[in-house]
């Protein structure tokens, strides 16, 4: 047995020596450490050896086991230096390297993130909600009239189910004051809006709408304009100029729009609208009481106020961008700019 041994470690010795690939190094493997292998039929003659060499014969099978399984995996080492080095071969060293292009966040995510920011250090979170919604909750839970313009099918995209593409992201606002426990609310709904508008350099059927509302005792119209001014300047420098025009919304009363004074090189200074806000309408407020079955957002008992305002629109005049397409064309040489 000890002379079999022996033979065999000599064998492998000789034939690892041959093994110039993968397959001839499993072959080799298989012939000597698989399960009929030679070490594996001799180990099995263990049974017949006599008991006084079974210890000196089971040292010598361990011996010869391990040495074998040492050969294999040098040799594997040694194949897969080669196997590196010739898929190297030909390459000259001292080229200079391949620069490596940064990547950065997309102007919208840069604009949403600051707005975001901003609105967090007055105390605003953030809550979500459905892309697709319901009627109800676009439309009729905010007061928006059934011959409302917004809720034709050429303004809004409706699905055969009856339910339909969130025009405004003032659904998030009736979601949430239909879940939590009682007032105050203090929250900020960012994300997609989509409307059948015609595509060109101010208009697309999907943009970034950001909205927020306030709801507790006693707020006041001093409150959103204190709350809205803070916002812009923070965004767009304390020295900008700042206006509210009284406007009409079904789901605020009274109602504002607000505008920023824009000042570009070469051209003479112009207000352009960037925001709409108000105090919510009483109606909003029963709409959502009824739909809680209680009194928890009564108009008797609690006011607000909400705004809403597009990302893209904050994005373009902080940047000077005069085309909103530019945004989704993901030409690098734009994006590159913001990086």
């Amino acid at each position: 047995m000890l002379d079999e041994l022996s033979t065999i470690q000599s064998d492998a010795l000789a034939a690892i020596e041959s093994v110039d690939s993968e397959t001839a190094l499993e072959e080799f493997r298989i012939r000597f450490l698989g399960k009929k292998g030679l070490l594996t039929s001799a180990a099995a003659g263990m049974r017949d050896v006599p008991k006084e060499d079974k210890p000196a014969v089971g040292q010598k099978l361990n011996e010869v086991r391990s040495a074998i399984t040492d050969l294999v995996e040098k040799c594997s080492v040694k194949l897969a230096t080669l196997k590196d080095a010739e898929a190297v071969a030909g390459i000259d060293p001292t080229l200079p390297a391949r620069p490596l292009n940064q990547g950065a966040s997309h102007p919208l995510s840069q604009m949403l993130n600051r707005a975001v920011d901003t609105l967090h250090h007055l105390g605003f979170a953030i809550a979500e909600g459905p892309e697709i919604e319901t009627e109800w909750h676009c439309f009729d839970a905010l007061n928006t009239p059934e011959d409302h313009p917004a809720r034709n099918e050429k303004d809004t995209f409706y699905f055969d189910s009856g339910k339909l593409l969130r025009t405004h992201t003032s659904t998030v606002q009736i979601r949430t004051m239909e879940s939590v426990d009682e007032p105050p609310v203090r929250i900020i709904a960012p994300g997609s809006a989509f409307r059948r508008d015609e595509i060109d350099a101010t208009h697309s059927i999907s943009f970034t709408q950001l909205e927020g509302l306030y709801v507790d005792h006693e707020v006041t119209v001093a409150d959103l304009k204190g709350t809205l001014e803070y916002f812009f300047h923070s965004i767009f420098g304390k020295d900008t100029e700042l206006r509210f025009r009284p406007h009409f919304f079904p789901f605020t009363e009274p109602s504002f729009e607000i505008d920023i004074k824009l000042h570009t090189a070469g051209k003479s200074s112009r207000w352009i609208e960037i925001a709409g806000c108000g105090m919510v309408d009483p109606a909003v407020f029963e709409s959502v009481c009824k739909s809680r079955q209680d009194e928890a957002f009564s108009p008797d008992r609690v006011t607000g106020f909400a705004f809403g305002l597009g990302i893209d629109r904050l994005a373009m005049i902080m940047h000077g961008i005069p085309d909103l397409r530019l945004f989704s064309e993901n030409d690098i040489r734009f994006l590159r700019q913001f990086a």
